[in-house]
């Protein structure tokens, strides 16, 4: 071992040289098992990974004390706020207990493979990210209605329309619940009975939830199985070259 250091201290640049290229061996390693697993995912899980992996970031961003302000602001929904647009998209992606992340994002998860499968990876992200704004204004519009303003955040309304677009899309799919699984029902006996909750929390004005994003959600989600695809993606050309024209127009 003696010999062996002496050697060591009398190149010490080559015993720098091969640490190097361990370390790059062992990153290269690394990279490649991240490319497999990356590989071996499903169009829906490719889909599903980088939204949850925000989702965390952003709910790690609530742990820090000097972010406070800056979440209250931008990652919660209210009406009342001097920030209104920024916040409803933002706050999809946000949630303050590791419980309401994690029953979201398994929800999400459950239904993204199939969601993915129908509308293609991108329709899904845009199907996705829009229901996020509109269940934000429905809970904007009913807390103004109502003039009960309060702070909303969560995923569960972008979520409420990838699982309307599902149940609407194939009512015959057979649902179960996780700790439940004796328990069978259709999609869709599922969002009726869903719907059919956040209705009277709405009506009752139960505090539980955010029933009118939810609302919000599953109506823009069921609605897009009935005519968004047909009549909006699938003709979505024009619009967009209109919009192409009108940023050359402005430059």
């Amino acid at each position: 071992m003696r010999e062996h250091a002496v050697t060591m201290l009398k190149q010490p640049m080559g015993y720098l040289y091969r640490k190097k290229n361990e370390a790059q061996l062992k990153a290269g390693d690394w990279r490649y098992q991240c490319n497999q697993w990356w590989n071996n995912l499903s169009p829906g899980e490719k889909v599903f990974v980088p939204i949850c992996f925000v989702n965390v970031l952003v709910f790690a961003a609530w742990r820090v004390p000097r972010f406070q302000s800056t979440m209250i602001q931008y990652f919660c929904s209210n009406p009342g706020s001097t920030k209104v647009c920024w916040p409803m998209l933002l706050s999809t992606f946000s949630h303050y207990s590791a419980f309401h992340l994690f029953a979201n994002m398994y929800v999400l998860h459950s239904f993204s493979t199939g969601a993915v499968a129908s509308l293609g990876k991108e329709q899904f992200l845009g199907l996705y990210l829009s229901a996020g704004v509109i269940s934000s204004f429905s809970s904007y519009l009913y807390k103004t209605l109502t003039k009960q303003p309060g702070l909303s955040l969560g995923a569960s309304g972008a979520i409420m329309a990838i699982l309307g677009y599902v149940c609407a899309q194939y009512p015959d799919t057979k649902l179960g619940v996780i700790f439940l699984p004796f328990l069978t029902f259709s999609a869709g006996s599922a969002i009726k009975v869903i719907v059919g909750l956040d209705l009277a929390g709405v009506i009752l004005g139960w505090r539980i939830f955010d029933h009118a994003a939810h609302l919000g959600g599953a109506a823009c989600g069921i609605a897009w199985s009935y005519w968004g695809s047909h009549y909006l993606w699938h003709n979505r050309e024009p619009l967009l070259q209109y919009w192409h024209n009108l940023r050359g127009a402005i430059k």
